[in-house]
């Protein structure tokens, strides 16, 4: 398999109507909501976690058949190809926020140690995103002296 091949969507690993049976949007929901000030909404159908302002992990459970059980999360700049090709059955470039940098992560695949490590990076990043957009003041406009 080419490494092109290998950055879209990972093999389906699920029958196209199997769903989660609420076991892994548990041990979803335990991290996400562990993180200080976030939040659970219904986003697209499905459950999506946010900081105050921006979201940092939504969950996929088998979006439009496509046989992932998975977090959908941001990462840093260059991790999402690096990830992807290092465990291509574990990450996968997801629809819509895939082109912004953000990985798939096939939750049944992930121990609990990773899982959290990935949801705490994703948190940050978004953190410092929303801190870097509160930190931009508009040019002073002020009447000179």
């Amino acid at each position: 398999m080419s490494v092109t091949a290998r950055k879209g969507a990972a093999p389906k690993t699920l029958p196209a109507g199997k769903k989660d049976n609420g076991t892994q949007l548990k041990r979803l929901r335990r991290f996400c909501l562990s993180m200080p000030g976030a939040i659970e909404k219904l986003s697209h159908g499905e459950p999506t976690f946010f900081t105050p302002k921006r979201v940092f992990a939504m969950f996929s459970n088998n979006h439009h058949g496509d046989g992932h059980i998975a977090v959908w999360l941001p990462v840093g700049h260059g991790a999402q190809d690096a990830l992807i090709e290092e465990a291509p059955q574990i990450y996968y470039k997801p629809p819509y926020v895939g082109p912004s940098g953000w990985i798939g992560v096939e939750l049944s695949k992930v121990d609990d140690d990773q899982l959290g490590a990935l949801i705490r990076e994703a948190f940050h990043l978004m953190t410092a995103k929303d801190r870097q957009a509160g930190s931009r003041k508009p040019a002073d406009r002020g009447v000179r002296s």
